[in-house]
């Protein structure tokens, strides 16, 4: 018979590790690895699949199997807004009582852990530790996942009614931010392709295999909010680089000139479906000012205003940006048009590169428009204006 573990000691910080993904099986699997490996450990998981019927249900276990349940409200309609209001509750209450060395949280399926980990970090209030976000991912599924353009409510995945995600987007986001992916094989073998498109989409994540020895320490080594949220920042995303490898091509574009709006937008639907997903930020010529995020994934593309570009600030607005954004806009930054930049990155098995980089070409501004100068350029066309000023 095993020795029971050390009792935690009450005063100290619970450590947590947040364990997600919209591969349930995968998911699954990671956490009763941790559950096997960390002697004490506990994982709580929030069952949102019964928020038509108004409850969230809320499991612990720990490797022996179920130790208890619960059901919590809905807050708003809204299924993750009652996971929020529940987790950190439960999760101090088991930091006090001192017998849980580890909190493994196991995120439902198509909850992202960027909210879920900010929520920890701002109201652990001393009394938790996030100590590490995982994506657990099958290899053979990436592509399958980010391909499909599915609402998260057709596939019986939405947290709200409201819930506009696709599974693509969701799947995307998931992947990109956790900084560890434990990998686990599912029934169906993955090949060379799935492996090379996973390293490139997040080519500065850790891979693991769940099983092996080394996942719960690469676990639980530590997670820095700020640094996560600054990865995934428009402004200051580290994008992927350049590669080619394994029939799996990911193209970075970047360009100085603005892009024509009219024929930007003409050409939005051959460039979101070039390639299952592709991400960066981008400017446009009527909107000189305004840094454009472009987010696509399934087929499906997001298009947003993130704030000014620095160059178009007053000197004294640098001292309010963070260190992050400041030093992102001193790398990209060009005498004529400031941190003002087209980079655009698009991944994709069998990418046709050559004609990506023409069609983006052929949506810059010519010779003749460019030399015309900003004011004539903001008469323009607005192209996308039902895109970034929509009507309420």
């Amino acid at each position: 018979m095993e020795p029971s573990p050390t009792p935690r000691d009450p005063s100290a910080a619970l450590p947590v590790v947040l364990v997600g993904g919209l591969h349930g099986d995968a998911r699954r699997v990671a956490v009763t690895r941790l559950l096997r490996t960390v002697p004490g450990s506990l994982a709580l998981h929030h069952d949102l699949s019964g928020a038509t019927r108004s409850t969230v249900t809320r499991t612990v276990r720990d490797a022996g199997g179920l130790l208890g349940s619960g059901e919590t409200p809905l807050v708003n309609d809204c299924a993750c807004c009652a996971l929020r209001a529940d987790l950190v509750p439960e999760l101090i209450r088991l930091a006090d009582e001192g017998t849980c060395r580890l909190a493994v949280v196991e995120l439902w399926d198509s909850v992202e852990p960027k909210s879920m980990a900010e929520v920890i970090a701002e109201h652990g209030a001393g009394r938790l530790r996030l100590s590490g976000v995982v994506t657990a991912v099958d290899p053979a599924l990436v592509l399958p996942y980010l391909a499909c353009g599915d609402d998260l409510t057709e596939a019986g995945l939405a947290a709200a009614a409201s819930d506009m995600r696709t599974v693509a987007d969701t799947w995307a986001r998931q992947l990109e931010y956790a900084p560890l992916l434990a990998l686990v094989e599912g029934p169906e073998p993955a090949d060379e392709t799935d492996h090379a498109l996973l390293a490139q989409l997040h080519p500065t994540a850790r891979q693991v295999r769940a099983a092996d020895q080394e996942f719960a320490r690469l676990a639980t080594a530590g997670f820095d909010v700020e640094a996560a949220a600054a990865r995934q920042n428009p402004a200051t995303a580290l994008l992927p680089q350049e590669a080619d490898h394994g029939g799996v091509g990911t193209l970075v574009w970047r360009h100085r000139r603005p892009f024509h709006p009219e024929r930007l937008y003409a050409a939005l639907e051959e460039l979101t479906c070039a390639a299952p997903r592709s991400r960066g930020r981008f400017w446009l010529a009527d909107r000189p000012d305004a840094l454009l995020t472009w987010d696509a994934a399934g087929g499906a593309l997001c298009v947003e205003n993130a704030g000014p570009w620095l160059a178009s600030l007053p000197d004294a607005a640098w001292e309010l940006a963070p260190a992050t954004r400041r030093a992102a806009a001193a790398l990209d930054w060009d005498p004529e048009f400031g941190d003002r930049v087209q980079h655009l990155v698009f991944t994709s098995p069998g990418l046709d590169t050559d004609g990506l980089r023409a069609v983006l070409a052929s949506c810059l501004l010519t010779d003749e428009e460019y030399a015309a100068g900003r004011d004539a350029w903001r008469r323009l066309g607005s192209a996308f204006d039902d895109l970034l000023d929509p009507v309420s």
